[in-house]
């Protein structure tokens, strides 16, 4: 796995946006991942979020009170630029790839995320992704008192009701209860594992591939991505390996209902009738 692309994943430093359009280069096109700067962005079709930018800038250089830009923003972003949206039963593999899914304003929940981020940002403003049971959540900072959070997706906004409500299914005193900033390595890791079931669901599996081994370039020996890897190589012929995969989600995993079945399957599988690569 690429030494850089894993660097820039678990840099707390990097730009996501970056970030994510290598781990995009990587897992679509298969090419070595490379620094992609912002600029360089707007170069590779990304003119409209610039020019998103730009008059989403142009709205709130107008207004004073940070609570009413705020507001502003997020009007300005949900209903003139369309990105209003609901939940899909199911994300099709175009919304977790920048350029089409902002052109066509269908992103998977992180995608978009982190385009709000970088545009919210870019506005002036002070911006983190928050997880609020049971979704990441954006947190618009408009002063030390006064915070927006909101759904990326929909663009609505909790009030403090419904936030408490959120955080009771965090367990602990609800006094010592805080939104922590989501690190970038969790963000990731989480567009990531909803990329790779999304191509497997889709049956690319070269692609679905390169998503776990990047997840296992992260947490290695993780005994679920060990599993799905095993699949995953099954599916591509690659039996030996996944035979070793699958060995190692059953004896770490004895009790999971699909090591029993794996460990069944195990004693079927030949290994002198496979093809190795």
């Amino acid at each position: 796995m690429n030494e850089l692309l894993l660097s820039e994943i678990a840099s707390e430093e990097k730009d996501l946006l970056q970030t994510l359009m290598l781990i995009e280069e990587t897992v679509f096109q298969g090419a070595g991942a490379h620094e992609i700067s912002i600029k360089e962005c707007v170069n590779h079709d990304l003119d409209a979020l610039d020019d998103i930018i730009n008059q989403c800038q142009a709205v709130v250089d107008e207004i004073s009170s940070p609570i009413e830009r705020a507001e502003s923003l997020l009007n300005e972003l949900y209903y003139s630029h369309l990105f209003i949206d609901i939940y899909h039963p199911v994300w099709p593999i175009p919304s977790y790839q920048i350029v089409s899914g902002l052109t066509q304003r269908l992103m998977s929940p992180v995608v978009k995320a982190i385009v709000m981020q970088e545009i919210i940002i870019a506005c002036g403003f002070d911006t983190d992704i928050v997880y609020v049971p049971h979704k990441i959540m954006l947190r618009i900072s408009c002063d030390d008192q006064f915070a927006i959070i909101f759904d990326p997706v929909t663009g609505e906004s909790l009030n403090w009701h419904e936030l408490d409500i959120r955080l009771d299914d965090l367990g602990g005193d609800p006094s010592q209860q805080e939104l922590d900033t989501m690190s970038n390595k969790s963000i990731l890791t989480e567009h990531l594992l909803s990329l790779k079931n999304t191509l497997m669901r889709e049956q690319q599996f070269d692609k679905a591939l390169r998503c776990v081994d990047i997840l296992l370039s992260l947490t290695p020996d993780d005994p679920l991505q060990r599993r799905d890897r095993g699949f995953l190589l099954h599916q591509l012929d690659c039996f030996k390996v996944a035979v070793d995969d699958y060995k190692y989600f059953v004896e770490q995993c004895p009790k999971d209902p699909t090591a029993q079945l794996l460990k069944a399957q195990l004693k079927h599988i030949n290994l002198a009738e496979t093809v190795f690569h």
